[in-house]
């Protein structure tokens, strides 16, 4: 987070798993660092192509965010925006999922 080497700040990752459309909550592997403790998506929006999620943090913090995600049929984007309370820092992590088959 803030104290990422520059050669972090644009690190690409490669992944193979299954995402399932119904709950992207869970998808931005961000979530999980330390400094997003208590910190969850919400969805506040969905429709047949597209779906938004509100970053709800516990503690009062003033952690403030949101998620994006479009659907079609040849891929699957998603953008999270967070701004750490406290902080005047703000980050993204985007996510482009392709499909390559059925989940077993």
């Amino acid at each position: 987070m803030p104290h990422l080497d520059e050669n972090l700040r644009y690190a690409t990752v490669t992944v193979t798993r299954c995402i399932d459309p119904r709950d992207l909550s869970r998808e931005f592997w961000m979530l999980h660092d330390v400094s997003l403790q208590g910190c969850r998506l919400v969805k506040s929006f969905e429709s047949q192509d597209a779906a938004t999620y509100a970053l709800q943090c516990d503690g009062g913090r003033a952690t403030t965010g949101d998620a994006q995600w479009q659907f079609a049929p040849e891929k699957l984007v998603g953008m999270l925006h967070v701004r750490l309370g406290g902080k005047n820092m703000t980050f993204y992590q985007r996510i482009v999922a392709t499909p390559i088959g059925s989940c077993e």
